[in-house]
């Protein structure tokens, strides 16, 4: 079994958000493909997720095992009504910048949504 690299791409939301959808989609595709973690400010939307995941699966080859994203996102969904509020304000008018997705090759982004606390060691074990 051999050892990767693990590589993180960090992905400003502005770099994004002029691109249209299917864009969006190949940079990130790209990006996985090239064995990266993207570490996107913000969030896709819904559709876009999905593409996403259907673009994945049409791409599953033995090279490519296939993706997985995760949202981290530190605000509590409990907050008090005017913090609830506040949030949803923020998006309509931002968009999805809240929070952090991580997309990646599907067993790292699954390990490391099973103990988040991994990211912040980067003690992931990538074997082949």
């Amino acid at each position: 079994m051999s050892s990767k690299k693990l590589v993180l791409e960090f992905v400003q939301h502005s770099e994004i958000e002029s691109l249209n959808t299917e864009e969006r989609i190949s940079k990130m595709l790209s990006l996985v493909k090239e064995n990266k973690i993207v570490i996107l400010e913000g969030r896709f939307r819904k559709q876009e997720e999905a593409e996403l995941i259907q673009k994945t699966m049409e791409s599953i080859n033995s090279n490519f095992k296939g993706i997985e994203i995760a949202v981290i996102n530190p605000t509590s969904e409990n907050g008090t009504f005017f913090g609830r509020l506040r949030t949803a304000l923020a998006n309509l008018l931002l968009g999805d910048r809240e929070g952090i997705t991580l997309i990646g090759p599907a067993t790292v982004i699954h390990e490391i949504k099973q103990d988040p606390t991994k990211l912040n060691q980067l003690s992931l074990d990538l074997q082949n």
